[in-house]
């Protein structure tokens, strides 16, 4: 039974982080409108609106907890259709710089569908709520409010329809869906900043580092099976080889690859230059394979200049029932495969607002969303800065973090306990400070002297000889 909280919600958006926001918003509101650019219902092919489409995406461990939470029984439904499923630190083969990482089950399932495939799953049981409709081939150009600009009331689109010879589209009448709250989930092109300088707000806040990445992806059919027991292969990058990549099984009996490089070192286009950037890789199983393997479609590059967290945790005044999720908040590194599962939380946080009885106050849950995004933002942010040529502030605490991360590391090589624990928090199953814990600080010096020590007794041994 719905509470009530209002006659209509809309959301800018049908995207991953769109539909989960529809989920919880659905026992809230009496209508949800999804209002998209594309064509939504029905779809399983790669979309024009979602630029990263053909390339890798997934959950992590704490955002496929969370998927199922918000839709449950949806992981069952999603392997029925041929969707695996991996262990983040056990059937996942690790290389940290150059080095293949021991493995151990830890329970922290990830979702290993194609993009298309797992939009599907989550629309479909969207779809199935009575109380929300999808409004395709939109385009939303502003928002409207009261008089005095102090709570938005709605939104303003065009739909758009095929013109006498059905070869483009043609925008109509502008049109105003009036709603109780509207949410923002349309990426990192939102427009929000835009308008809410236009309302008399000020300009949000960007923060941002330069990365510089540069990823390629192609899918294959296998001849031969380097996964073994495994589900995917990822060489990480370092900053003595600064490329990497995921190549993992997916839907349909595929293989995904993404390989990328970081600070303009991008992967080649063209097949011979793809796989000899592949080949530079520290897991020489992937290049062997695709040598042999037979490619499904031609290589997509998509490049990934600058991380983005808009700051409207920080902001003196936003309007009321305007709420922002998604990458329209931050764009992560994507390499960390971070931002689906952001979003899935982002969602339950929502919900959770909702469950009061009433509508979330704005400047609150940006604050939340902030709460959020902050561990995993911070974590990836000092990570990148283990690489020389990215800018930015490599304070005592980042230094001290980049060395611990290199003896934690080299500890995985040896036991599958450091894999997992790093996992968990990669994973963003446990916060960046678990692996402050003294206890774990204590094994993983433990394991660095022990190292050390034999290295020494070994050469005092081979000296004496």
């Amino acid at each position: 039974m719905r509470s009530g909280i209002g006659a209509r919600a809309v959301v800018l958006g049908g995207s991953i982080t769109g539909l989960f926001a529809a989920a919880a918003l659905a026992p809230s509101y009496r209508e949800v409108v999804i209002v998209d650019r594309d064509r939504l219902v029905g779809v399983r092919e790669w979309r024009r609106g979602a630029p990263q489409t053909r390339h890798i995406n997934g959950l992590l461990a704490r955002g496929h907890q969370a998927l199922e939470e918000l839709f449950p029984g949806i992981t069952e439904e999603m392997a029925d259709d041929g969707i695996p499923f991996s262990d983040l630190s056990g059937t996942v083969r690790w290389y940290f710089y150059g080095k293949r990482l021991q493995q151990l089950r830890g329970g922290l399932s990830c979702v290993a569908a194609t993009r298309p495939m797992l939009e599907y799953h989550v629309r479909r049981r969207v779809e199935a709520m009575a109380n929300v409709t999808f409004l395709e081939e939109c385009d939303v150009v502003g928002l409207t409010t009261s008089p005095d600009r102090a709570r938005v009331t709605g939104a303003r689109i065009h739909r758009r329809k095929a013109d006498s010879n059905a070869r483009r589209k043609a925008e109509t009448a502008e049109e105003v869906i009036e709603a109780d709250l509207v949410i923002d989930t349309t990426g990192r092109g939102s427009r929000s900043p835009k308008w809410l300088v236009e309302l008399g707000y000020q300009r949000v806040e960007e923060q941002g580092t330069k990365v510089g990445i540069g990823y390629a992806s192609r899918h294959y059919k296998l001849t031969t099976d380097p996964f073994g027991k495994d589900h995917s292969i990822n060489p990480v990058a370092s900053p003595t080889l600064p490329r990497g990549a995921i190549f993992t099984k997916t839907d349909s009996g595929m293989v995904e690859l993404t390989t990328y490089g970081i600070l303009g070192d991008h992967p080649p286009t063209d097949p011979e230059g793809f796989n000899a950037f592949v080949k530079t890789l520290a897991a020489p199983e992937i290049h062997e394979t695709i040598s042999v393997a037979e490619p499904i479609d031609d290589i997509a590059l998509f490049k990934f200049p600058t991380t983005m967290w808009r700051r409207y945790d920080l902001m003196e005044t936003l309007p009321e029932r305007l709420l922002i999720m998604g990458d329209a908040v931050c764009t992560p590194n994507p390499v960390y495969a971070q931002a689906q599962s952001l979003s899935a939380l982002e969602a339950l946080a929502l919900r959770e607002r909702l469950s009061a009885g009433r509508a979330p106050d704005t400047p609150e849950f940006q604050r939340a969303v902030a709460d959020i995004i902050r561990p995993a933002w911070e974590m990836t942010t000092a990570v990148d800065l283990g690489f020389p040529g990215v800018e930015g502030e490599r304070t005592p605490k980042v230094r001290m973090m980049h060395v611990f991360s290199r003896l934690l590391h080299d500890a995985a090589t040896r036991d599958g306990r450091f894999t997992a624990a790093f996992m968990r928090v990669a994973g963003l199953v446990d916060p960046p400070t678990a692996l402050q814990r003294p206890g774990l600080v204590l094994r993983v010096l433990r394991d660095a002297v022990g190292v050390r020590l034999s290295r020494f007794l070994a050469r005092r041994r081979g000296g004496s000889a």
